[in-house]
């Protein structure tokens, strides 16, 4: 193939209402370094024109590595007895987003393990605790719950959910998540949209079996379903998980997948992962700004918790005091010519149907 044809595809992807997925599997599969190059450019002015410059913060605390699910890339699983397990209290959480806060940072990520002990009333008090005390967009990301628990949540306040489906492929959904279904999955992440949370999934890029077919069709997914905010990160096996001896991810392919996403999604908030961040000798959040990313997520988990939510080996940034991260993140966007955005970073989707009350 050529230049001209890889900017032939990508301006018929960019216009494209629904993209012809062996479209979307070229670029992915592009190697010529100068293609590849046009495709991330191409990215880049996208992500420019339909939300700018700025980059989103959004301040994580992750409050708990319990977990009763047995996915066979997760080092949280419920199998890994070697893993030390730990709650946050309220009071340390509050702390945490005392800490975000104070950075400046106006969204935090409630995150945890899919855990059975997980009081929904316990956490629908602390949404409304920090709800009433900050100025500020909580995020919930703590898996598959009832229709009901996700509506006393956002009654309480909660604004958005991250729900990460990482494949949506069905055969490999399940050979990978033992004990779970795809289609209830799915099935609460359209819960939360009728609901009116701003939504975000995303996917692992590198996993055992996976094609640029089926990596096409997650892209083609995420747009279908107007997701707000799409995590994209490569597979990093865990020594204490099944796939703990597979190949990991390649940082190229990621940052492929980001970019595809960002020409076709348009105006999705793309994340640079901390996954991505944790590939490799360099920091792959840097390239992945360059390649469509507009949102870093700093840590804000109490230092002596950090090595605990490990997920994947070999994470960034887990020596360094909570919210350490977000000065080196104002050198990043200086480097980039670019701003950290200190705005609330709502979803820039225009939502036609009505909500669920």
């Amino acid at each position: 193939m050529s230049i001209q044809n890889t900017k032939y595809v990508l301006e018929k992807v960019y216009a494209s209402e629904i993209p012809n997925r062996n479209d979307i599997a070229y670029l992915l599969a592009l190697q010529d370094q100068q293609e590849t190059e046009e495709l991330f450019d191409f990215a880049d002015e996208v992500r420019r024109k339909f939300v700018g410059d700025g980059i989103l913060l959004r301040g994580i605390v992750e409050f708990s590595n319990y977990c009763r699910n047995t996915c066979s890339y997760c080092g949280l699983n419920k199998y890994n007895k070697a893993l030390q397990r730990y709650r946050l209290t309220k009071d340390e959480i509050i702390g945490s987003i005392e800490d975000i806060v104070s950075d400046g940072i106006k969204t935090v990520v409630l995150q945890s393990g899919e855990e059975d002990d997980l009081s929904a009333l316990w956490l629908k008090e602390l949404i409304e605790e920090v709800k009433a005390s900050f100025d500020i967009a909580v995020t919930l990301s703590v898996g598959e719950r009832s229709f009901e628990e996700y509506r006393m949540w956002k009654k309480a306040g909660a604004d958005r959910y991250l729900l990460k489906i990482e494949t949506s492929d069905k055969t490999n959904y399940q050979s990978l998540h033992p004990e779970m279904d795809l289609e209830n999955r799915l099935s609460c992440l359209r819960d939360l949209k009728r609901l009116g949370y701003q939504t975000g999934s995303g996917c692992i890029v590198g996993l055992k079996g996976q094609t640029v077919e089926a990596l096409a069709n997650d892209i083609l997914f995420f747009a279908a379903e107007e997701i707000d905010m799409i995590g994209i990160g490569p597979f990093i096996p865990h020594q204490s998980t099944l796939l703990g001896s597979e190949k990991k991810g390649d940082l190229k392919m990621v940052l492929k997948v980001l970019a595809v996403t960002r020409i076709i999604t348009k105006n999705t908030h793309l994340p640079a992962t901390t996954a991505t961040g944790s590939l490799g000798a360099g920091d792959g959040r840097m390239p992945a700004l360059k390649a469509g990313a507009n949102v870093l997520m700093p840590n804000y988990t109490p230092l002596e918790y950090k090595k605990l939510y490990e997920i994947y080996p070999g994470k960034r940034c887990v020596d360094e005091p909570a919210g350490a991260c977000s000065v080196c993140m104002e050198a990043m966007a200086a480097v980039l010519g670019r701003n950290i955005d200190y705005s609330i970073g709502h979803s820039l989707k225009i939502r036609d149907s009505e909500w669920v009350t």
